[in-house]
């Protein structure tokens, strides 16, 4: 399968940023993913803590690492008492 123009566009644009937009990029990238999975938590779970949807935001970031998810589920076991 042949990549769009817009794949060709955004492959373009890609190669010419320097290491540091890359990061930058990337960054924010993650930032808006993790505002948007907290607004769907927020929508669905209105009365948590902020710092509930945080820890339920990096649970689902992290579901793939058990030692993180266990660490993570200890902290919302703290803050939900």
């Amino acid at each position: 399968m042949e990549p769009s123009e817009i794949e060709l566009e955004y492959e373009r644009r890609w190669k010419a940023m320097s290491p540091a937009e890359k990061v930058a990029r990337s960054a924010a990238m993650l930032a808006w993913t993790r505002q948007q999975m907290a607004i769907r938590i927020r929508n669905t779970q209105p009365s948590l803590s902020d710092q509930e949807v945080s820890l339920l935001v990096a649970l689902q970031l992290y579901e793939r690492e058990p030692e993180v998810v266990r660490l993570i589920q200890e902290q919302l076991a703290h803050v939900s008492c």
